[in-house]
């Protein structure tokens, strides 16, 4: 009986480690295939934010819970089986439909470039739209959670596409990509918003810390004592915690407009790198031989950082490419697509 029992116990802790390996199996992946969604994440980031600009900061911190909400609505209820069952019944079409939104990405990139030498008159109304009381203010905010929603399915499903097409060639299970896909879409979307969270609410606790005049007091939770000079701590923290605030108010905007070249520079790069690896899976390898080459050519010419430099090359040049591909669908957006949904909706 007991040689028994202890068989079955060393049964459950073989069963535990090969649990314990396939977890941890999965998290490896999961962070590789989360590293190679990574410029769709920067993006992904740099473009919520401007979705909770115009709202009283009350209302930031909500906007942006709906629009995670959302977010992990999109990825876990409508992507993840779609991208599964993609994989098992037409996983041919994986590369395809990944070239799809790498274009997608190049065209929003290149808008973005389009837009900033050219500002388009459309925008200028957008600081008069939540005029006209508490109903059309809830209206503007449902409209732009919407709006910012919708961007995001068309992100995650480019984020899910390239975790896909990065599990896939590593992991057979089944369930174990389905394993995957959750945890990356769930921490990219804990990552993505918990970010833009921070982000937006810089300015606000800048504000807090520059107006304090007594920041041990308040960090210990003491109530604000009788009317008098500040104690000595107060007095000494106090010069660091307002120039901090100070730094934060005045810095946050370069951080924004900082954020957001960032975020144009990754659509370009990782459309243009999305588009460029699809076409090698067509036998048009060329391209990518030469971007490669290139970029090894170049880090030749720095003993020290090589690797930096050839990484910086290579997606330079898929940056330019995306930018060349989205400049060219601009104007097919605008002039063929936009008319016919256009007309489509009506």
């Amino acid at each position: 009986m007991s040689t028994g029992l202890i068989a079955l116990l060393d049964d459950v802790v073989g069963l535990t480690k090969v649990a314990a390996a396939s977890l941890d199996d999965a998290a490896g992946q999961a962070a590789k295939a989360g590293a190679k969604a990574a410029g769709v994440v920067v993006d992904d980031a740099a473009v919520t934010p401007r979705y909770v600009v115009g709202f009283t900061a009350d209302r930031e911190l909500p906007i942006i819970g709906k629009i995670a909400l959302g977010s992990l609505k999109n990825k876990l209820i409508l992507l993840l089986p779609a991208a599964l069952i993609l994989s098992l019944v037409a996983p041919w079409a994986i590369t395809p439909l990944l070239m799809m939104g790498g274009a997608f990405l190049c065209y929003e990139g290149a808008e973005k470039v389009h837009e900033a030498i050219w500002p388009h008159a459309a925008h200028a109304g957008e600081a008069g739209e939540t005029a006209g009381g508490p109903q059309a203010s809830r209206q503007f905010e449902d409209a732009k959670v919407s709006s910012a929603i919708k961007t995001d399915l068309i992100l995650s499903a480019e984020i899910m596409a390239i975790t896909l097409s990065a599990v896939a060639a590593e992991v057979s299970s089944f369930w174990m990509q389905a394993v995957i896909l959750a945890v990356v879409g769930t921490g990219i979307t804990i990552a993505v918003y918990g970010a833009v969270a921070l982000i937006v609410k810089a300015d606000d606790v800048g504000i807090s810390l520059a107006r304090n005049d007594r920041p041990v007091s308040s960090l210990l939770g003491l109530r604000r004592p009788a009317p008098g000079a500040p104690g000595g701590a107060d007095r000494g923290l106090r010069p660091l915690t307002q120039g901090l605030g100070r730094g934060l108010v005045y810095g946050m905007p370069l951080f924004l407009r900082l954020l957001a070249l960032v975020g144009t520079a990754a659509m370009l790069w990782v459309g243009g790198g999305i588009i460029i690896h699809g076409l090698e899976g067509y036998g048009l390898q060329a391209i990518g031989h030469a971007i490669h080459d290139a970029a090894a050519a170049v880090g030749q010419a720095f003993p020290v950082g090589a690797a930096v430099v050839e990484w910086l090359v290579s997606a330079g040049i898929a940056g330019l490419a995306g930018l060349l591909i989205g400049a060219m669908l601009i104007p097919l957006v605008h002039k063929v697509a936009v008319p016919v949904f256009a007309k489509l909706k009506r």
